[in-house]
Order: C-alpha cells, then structure tokens, then sequence
C-alpha cells in the first residue's frame, strides 16, 4: 500500500535491542546490551554542572549553532588535546551521540554501491547503517591484536572490488570483541589508507576505559607520524560510555571540507543537539569532574573484568575460548571444539530460560557468521551478578549439551 524506499522497504532492527524485552523480566542477569554502570554515574557531578549551566537559562533553553556550543567546542578541544590531538574548531562538528556522526558521514560521502570496509566482527548499528545506505559492505578479519592489516592489505592489492571509501574500525576496547589494535598495525593502517585513499572511520567511545596495560595512540593522534595521513582520518568520541549516555554527547573530527558538509547535513536532521545537555557537559569538562571520575568507573570495571574472566574459566572451563581485555566493556567468547558445536543461539534461548542474557555472535556478522561465538558485557552488573549469571550459564549449557535444545 505505501510505497517505501527500497532500503526501508523490509528493514531489519538492531539485533540486540530486540532482547531487550527480556530485561523487565524478574531476576533476569544481562550480559547483553552496552549500557555502562549507572551506579557509577556521577550523579552529584552532574547536577552541580547542570546547576552552574542553568545560570544561563537562554543559552539552554534556546536553539544553538548546528555545529555545537562553542564553550563545549572549547572544553572538547582541551580534552582531544589531552589525549594528543590537536584539533580547530571548524574540523569539529558536536554530535548527538556519536552514533550521528556515522549517520551524517554516510550521507554525504557514500552512494548506493560504493564500497565500506568493516573489521569482522563488528558493531552492528554500523552493520544496520551500512546496509540502509546501500553501501557494499567488505569484511576483515580480526585477531586478539585487531583487524588484520596484513589481510587488508592483500585484499586491496588484489583488485578484486573497487577502491573503498572508507574504513570503519572501533580501534581500542571493540565492540564486540574487547581488541585494541596496535600502534604497529595502526601505522600500517595509516599508511594503506594514503596509498589507496580511503577514509579511516575511527570510532573511540571506549579508549579511557583501560583498566590494565600500557595506552595506545589514537589513530588521529598518529596519523602525524605519517604523511598525508590526517586528510583520510575521522574521528568519533563520545562521553556516553565514560559520563552518561543521557546527555546525547558526541563529537566528530575529520577534515574542514567533510566537516562542512555534515553541518549542512546536520541542519536538516536535527538543527542542533540539545543546547541544555551540551551545557551541562561543557561545565562538566571545565571543572575537571571527568578526570577526577574516570579512575572510579575503569578500577570498577576491572574489578568487574576479572570477575568474570575468572569465573568462566572456573565453571565453564575449556568449553569456552576468551581474551581477556585491558578495557572497555566486553568480553569476546566462542564455544570450543570441546562444545560438540553447539549455537550460541541455542544456548541463549537455555540462558533466558535460566534468566541470564547475552548477545549471540552472529549479530556482529555482515558475511561468513561464526555462530559459535557470544559476547558477553561486564559493565552493567555488579559482581555478585556477575558471578551468579555465570553459574546460570553454565546450567544453560549443561541443558544444551544434555540435548535439550
């Protein structure tokens, strides 16, 4: 009866947000969804920045430039300096979540056809994003270490698909799999993207997360080490995973002429992210707050971490392979050999049944699923949760073994 656009023709929702009708259900344990610890919201933080933002009650309540509140622009400057980004302001556009940023960026630089390369697994609204702007999605595999360059690098050389436009990678703490790619292969990155000029999307929600090891380098810190680099970098951040989701907080740095183009892009989705809530933020990075809170929310997640790592290899032993990150908020899981090659889909609809959740692997597959393959979140549940949702998987898989899926 209604004649839609063919890619909203028969579209398909966030695999994972569809579990979310679990959630309500008494006791449920949830490894699935990405939320941060909202017991570690700084909750005290955020109201006296919301108080002292408030002082101004036109600048909150009123409409703001598209590209975001200069005194946020400032302080977001100051933080990317910090984290050894050097950044003008007209290279950045505030976002609403940083999720927009890729929705803009696709706008204006992908056609229908054009071709997007894509770490494997991946982030699925990426995945979701991708296929509605009809791009042709190409797959690289990752490793404990992230996206295999070397891989990469025979896939172009081969000319087997026409030149990508761009590259999406979450480099530090992936999501799904909790891998950080090195500085080396970061380098490589850099310079296969000069060589064949294509966009490296880098997407960093997660890189003050690191709770044990050395940093790595963004790939735009890093792309000075290299020539011609920061022309084929974008860069997205985002203060959901390490302030609050709620505030709708992201930012977008990429060359002037890409900027520009999503602005105008910007206007017409939205015309500006909420005034009130980047206010709120801007006085939240000006008082330091974030860098007094963040040893609070990455000592908690490693505890977290740990719990849980510990308590697969303690209950579920060899059935299930892991790495074990340094940050961020999830663990990458694939049922072993040893697992008489049992689904992962199977497995959660046993683990509902016992009311504990997580997110099947093929969720985070364009191509070639892996349907042995889980991710499992730590962030959200306290450690006592933890360590029972684990015991409850483990009565899950002894279901499914037993044959009862």
């Amino acid at each position: 009866m209604y004649e839609f656009t063919a890619p909203f023709q028969n579209p398909s929702g966030s695999p994972i947000r569809e579990l979310f009708k679990y959630l309500g259900e008494p006791g449920m344990i949830s490894f699935a969804g990405g939320y941060p610890a909202s017991d570690l919201f700084d909750v005290d933080g955020l109201k006296q920045a919301a108080a002292r933002a408030y002082h101004d009650p036109n600048l909150c309540l009123q409409y703001g430039p598209t590209d975001g509140l200069p005194l946020l622009k400032h302080q977001l400057i100051q933080l990317m300096a910090r984290r050894n980004v050097s950044c003008e302001p007209n290279e950045m556009l505030v976002t609403t979540g940083s999720q927009q940023g890729l929705d803009l960026l696709l706008r204006v630089l992908v056609s229908p056809g054009d071709v997007v390369v894509t770490e494997q697994p991946a982030y699925p609204a990426t995945l979701q994003a991708l296929r509605l702007q009809q791009a042709k999605i190409v797959t690289v595999p990752v490793d404990a270490h992230g996206i295999d360059v070397a891989r990469l690098a025979t896939l172009l050389a081969s000319g087997t698909f026409a030149r990508p436009k761009l590259l999406y990678t979450v480099p530090t703490f992936a999501n799904p799999t909790g891998a950080t790619i090195t500085r080396e292969r970061r380098i490589a990155l850099l310079k296969l993207a000069v060589q064949y000029q294509f966009l490296i999307v880098e997407d960093d929600p997660y890189g003050d997360l690191r709770f044990s090891g050395d940093a790595v380098p963004s790939i735009l810190s890093l792309a000075s080490e290299v020539d011609g680099a920061r022309d084929w970098v974008v860069h997205f951040a985002s203060l959901s995973k390490i302030v609050a989701p709620g505030l709708r907080v992201g930012w977008t740095i990429a060359p002037t002429e890409i900027t520009r183009r999503c602005v105008i892009a910007k206007q017409t989705v939205d015309l500006c992210s909420a005034p009130w809530t980047q206010a709120i933020a801007a006085e939240y990075l000006a008082d330091g707050a974030l860098e007094r809170h963040l040893p609070r929310i990455t000592a908690m997640y490693g505890r977290k971490c740990e719990a849980l790592c510990n308590a697969l290899h303690a209950q579920v032993g060899d059935a299930l392979e892991f790495h074990r990150p340094e940050g961020g908020m999830f663990v990458w899981a694939r049922l072993s050999e040893s697992g008489n090659g049992i689904d992962a889909s199977a497995l959660l609809q046993r683990a509902i049944g016992n009311k504990v959740m997580f997110v099947p692997g093929k969720a985070f597959f364009a191509d070639n699923v892996d349907a042995a393959s889980l991710r499992l979140s730590f962030a959200a549940p306290g450690i006592a949760d933890i360590e029972e949702g684990v015991t409850r998987l483990k009565r899950a898989y002894g279901e499914v073994t037993a044959g009862g899926a």
